[in-house]
């Protein structure tokens, strides 16, 4: 097993199967946090290190080097508990193609732009928080504003890989066997908000997170997360780009009151119209939990 097997026999993968055995509770997702924080710190290390040797490439190349380097210790630990597992206990697939009668690409498409619309929405957030500290904005312009491929790379790679992987393909799928859907949807939300340590991230990334986790409920297509993810994130990286929109805190900056109004209704009715949608997707199996799929113990 690697990082993708064949789904069922089709022509679609699935992701992360050596995973699929660990399904963690409440427990496991605070161990897999302190997992995390042990991996942020490593990676600090490694970029002060960096730093002693070349200031200039550490700023250039710290965050596309220290970033995966965070996932690393809660992957270690969730991959030996999974295989210590997989011999005893039922395991659930973290990426299933769950996507009712319209299929892998219209519902990609669906949810795309729900993303977009529900990031426009989660956007009239900013207005109600105090104005970022100076550290924050040199941190965002810092990643920003440099080379556009290792921009890309950090936020529209690896951050839907990598925090998907945890926050719905571990956290969520696991809570999702241990108690109802709405409690377990907004607490990974929850958890995805706080890895993000601030909150000018941290709230706009808990309403993501909803839409997120209930795409995954009902698809149990990680894929479709770490597409949704990687299209908030790119097109935050779009708008920086963009002299108009560069220097505006939020929208309300740059479009009339009565502009701002209508692009928010018309928001809010596409992404009611995507969850109606995804609510008509059937579950895979009679009372299942999740959209995703069961795999039994394997047989020695």
């Amino acid at each position: 097993m690697g990082f993708f097997k064949r789904h069922q026999g089709r022509a679609s993968y699935a992701l992360f199967p050596n995973y699929n055995h660990y399904v963690p509770g409440y427990g496991g997702m605070a161990m897999l946090f302190v997992m995390f924080l042990i991996g942020a710190f490593l990676g600090n290390i490694i970029v002060g290190a960096l730093a002693l040797v070349s200031a200039e490439f550490a700023t250039m190349y710290g965050t596309v080097i220290s970033y995966p380097v965070m996932f690393i210790p809660p992957m270690l630990y969730a991959s030996a508990h999974s295989r210590r597992n997989e011999y005893f206990e039922t395991g659930y697939s973290l990426d299933n193609c769950h996507f009712g009668k319209l299929g892998g690409f219209r519902m990609a498409v669906i949810v795309s732009i729900a993303t977009v619309a529900a990031a426009f929405m989660a956007d009239s957030i900013n207005t109600l928080l105090p104005n970022p500290p100076e550290w924050f904005e040199q941190t965002m312009k810092m990643l920003l504003e440099g080379p556009v491929w290792i921009t890309l790379l950090s936020v529209s790679v690896f951050a839907p890989v990598f925090e998907e992987w945890l926050c719905r393909g571990l956290v969520l799928r696991g809570l999702l066997q241990k108690t109802g859907p709405v409690t377990a949807i907004c607490v990974s939300a929850l958890f995805f908000a706080i890895l993000h340590m601030n909150p000018w991230q941290a709230l706009p990334a808990f309403i993501l997170g909803l839409l997120f986790g209930y795409v995954y409920y009902r698809t149990g297509s990680l894929k479709l997360t770490m597409l949704m993810h990687c299209v908030n994130n790119t097109m935050a990286v779009v708008f920086s780009k963009i002299p108009a929109l560069e220097e505006a805190e939020n929208f309300t900056e740059v479009l009339s009151p009565w502009a701002y109004a209508g692009v928010f209704i018309a928001c809010i009715a596409f992404v009611a119209s995507a969850l109606v949608v995804l609510r008509n997707i059937p579950f895979a199996k009679d009372g299942a939990r999740s959209n995703c799929d069961e795999i039994p113990p394997m047989t020695i």
